[in-house]
């Protein structure tokens, strides 16, 4: 199964994968139905969660039924459990950079948001935009997602600048990345174009470099004033396992 995952992603493109995956998903998670496993975002449990990774495949990481992966059930939980995203009364202004399918139509359904998605490629996007010359206004947002965007940008230093830019003052952004907090610096090479090479390099064909610990004081440079978040470090282990989560990820939290 592993090889199999792995081939469909390094060879599907990545819009064309979101479009499959709308009529494979819940044949998957039909097959899967158990109790080992539970995705925090939609409740369900299973007995496995999919295997995932563009180079080293990962066990138990992709959850059958909302496709979320580690990073997005750490945010769910986040979002949910230390901020007023799904309470607030006053109506917030929401960009999302690359929406993610599993929060998608969640996010699209609430009440309590205006909701705006944007990206080159993605055919969730409201707005086709290139994430270094965005067309939106100066101070809009009261929240911004970027996850897992910026490792694909070559500018990423231009991206930031724009994320603050269209970030409201006292607004907070969320822009989670591929960690490698043993690295004290990020690592990047214009040289290495070859899609085989990226991926042996990078962890995945289409990223232009690996973030060390320095991208939080490289977003601090840009104005933010950034949190490092341990979330899982406030989840009991055994809530850690059953929901999938990668034990010591740090969430960047940023405000304006």
């Amino acid at each position: 199964m592993k090889k199999i995952f792995k081939f469909i992603l390094n060879t599907i493109p990545r819009p064309i994968l979101i479009r499959l995956s709308i009529v494979v998903r819940p044949i998957i998670a039909f097959l899967l139905k158990g109790n080992k496993f539970t995705d925090p975002i939609d409740g369900r449990s299973f007995k496995m969660f999919l295997p995932y990774g563009y180079g080293n495949q990962r066990n138990n990481v992709l959850s059958p039924s909302t496709l979320s992966l580690e990073r997005h059930r750490l945010l769910w939980l986040y979002l949910q459990n230390e901020t007023n995203f799904f309470t607030s009364e006053k109506k917030l202004e929401v960009l999302h950079f690359a929406p993610e399918q599993e929060f998608y139509k969640r996010f699209k359904k609430q009440q309590n948001i205006n909701y705006t998605t944007t990206d080159l490629l993605s055919p969730l996007a409201d707005v086709k935009a290139d994430i270094c010359n965005l067309p939106f206004e100066d101070n809009a947002y009261d929240m911004v997602f970027c996850n897992h965007v910026l490792e694909h940008i070559p500018d990423d230093t231009k991206a930031m600048q724009e994320l603050y830019r269209v970030l409201k003052p006292g607004g907070m952004g969320i822009f989670q990345i591929p960690q490698d907090l043993s690295r004290a610096t990020t690592f990047s090479d214009d040289s290495i174009t070859n899609q085989k090479e990226r991926a042996k390099i990078f962890g995945q064909y289409d990223h232009v470099r690996v973030y060390g610990r320095d991208y939080f004081d490289k977003l601090r440079s840009i104005g933010f004033k950034v949190e490092e978040v341990d979330y899982t470090n406030t989840i009991s282990n055994v809530l850690v396992e059953k929901y999938c989560l990668a034990k010591g990820e740090i969430i960047p939290v940023c405000f304006k």
